[in-house]
């Protein structure tokens, strides 16, 4: 039996779950340094190589208030040469939208916040504004990129550093509220790291109770060191898309407290260790942290796999017992 850590992607099972990659928005909009255009550019196309085929790649934002998103078009532009990749990108709002369907994203991932508090934080608006800004961004894609998706994700879905509690009912009628007003599909982020597996599961049955095929993604922290265990449980509800930030880097700049996306590499290598295709090369994966760490020499990256290495004899794509 060969002991490489991966196996060659033409024997490779399908991929069972989606790993939707955040790093390059999430990660980089969270960090005080500003990657240059070329290392995004290479970092991108090296998490590409490893197999990931959905990466959000940039928000769609006012370069004065996000510098470090000030390339959105340009890094749109290169991700576009990338075979069957999904190009992902954040929008606040309509003239987000506006930028980022011009630009020839994919699909659209739009911040509707369950906590009052943090989403004035965040986005300036109110709950309710929010849904209308679904609202709006969902015709204004039905009108000229029909084709493109719309994801409206439920942040603060689990807890919230500004306000603490967000009730599960609240949770649960504003993801409704996001699909009645046009959204494709709408997950549950634990944008403050919050969460536990037990409250994972219960919100995310009744979410899938509520919207059926529109619920989305889990999107989970790590902040507490839950975050594997809270996407697992997830998985056990149903989840099949699970989004993940390399070397873990990101959170979220209005939620004081909030750091620490789940480890690409960590999520991918629990999937495939558990006998669960994720599509994605771990030994490509680990190698995608250097243009990473070049364009973010000062920056602090994390991961207990690439760390710790893989197991004497792991090979990728077999079924552990």
């Amino acid at each position: 039996m060969t002991t490489n850590a991966s196996t060659s992607r033409a024997s490779r099972p399908p991929p069972e779950v989606l790993i939707s990659e955040v790093g390059p928005r999430d990660g980089l909009q969270s960090v005080k340094a500003v990657m240059p255009t070329e290392h995004k550019l290479r970092w991108i196309s090296a998490l590409y190589e490893a197999g990931l085929r959905e990466i959000e790649v940039a928000s769609f934002v006012p370069a004065r208030l996000l510098p470090q998103m000030a390339d959105a078009a340009e890094v749109v532009r290169h991700a576009l040469t990338l075979p069957g990749l999904t190009v992902m990108a954040l929008v606040p709002n309509l003239r987000g939208a506006q930028a980022a369907l011009a630009a020839g994203v994919h699909k659209l991932t739009l911040p509707v916040s369950a906590s009052a508090a943090h989403s004035l934080a965040n986005v300036r608006k109110s709950r309710e504004e929010m849904v209308e800004e679904v609202r709006a961004i969902a015709a204004l894609r039905r009108d000229t990129a029909p084709h493109v998706k719309v994801e409206a994700g439920i942040s603060t879905a689990f807890g919230c550093t500004l306000q603490g509690e967000v009730a599960e009912d609240e949770v649960i009628r504003l993801a409704a509220q996001c699909i009645a007003a046009g959204a494709d599909e709408s997950g549950l982020s634990d944008t403050t790291g919050y969460a536990n597996p037990a409250q994972v599961r219960r919100l995310f049955r009744r979410l899938r109770a509520e919207i059926g095929e529109h619920a989305g993604a889990a999107h989970m922290h790590n902040t507490r060191g839950l975050g594997l265990a809270n996407c697992l449980a997830a998985y056990e509800e149903g989840v099949r898309t699970f989004d993940s930030s390399l070397g873990g880097l990101g959170g979220c700049p209005y939620a004081p407290g909030a750091s620490g996306n789940v480890v690409t590499e960590d999520l991918v290598f629990m999937f495939e260790a558990m006998g669960v295709s994720t599509g994605v090369d771990l030994a490509r994966l680990m190698a995608a942290r250097e243009p990473l760490r070049a364009g973010l020499p000062c920056e602090a990256i994390y991961g207990m796999t690439p760390e710790a290495g893989l197991p004497k004899g792991f090979v990728q794509g077999a079924v552990h017992a």
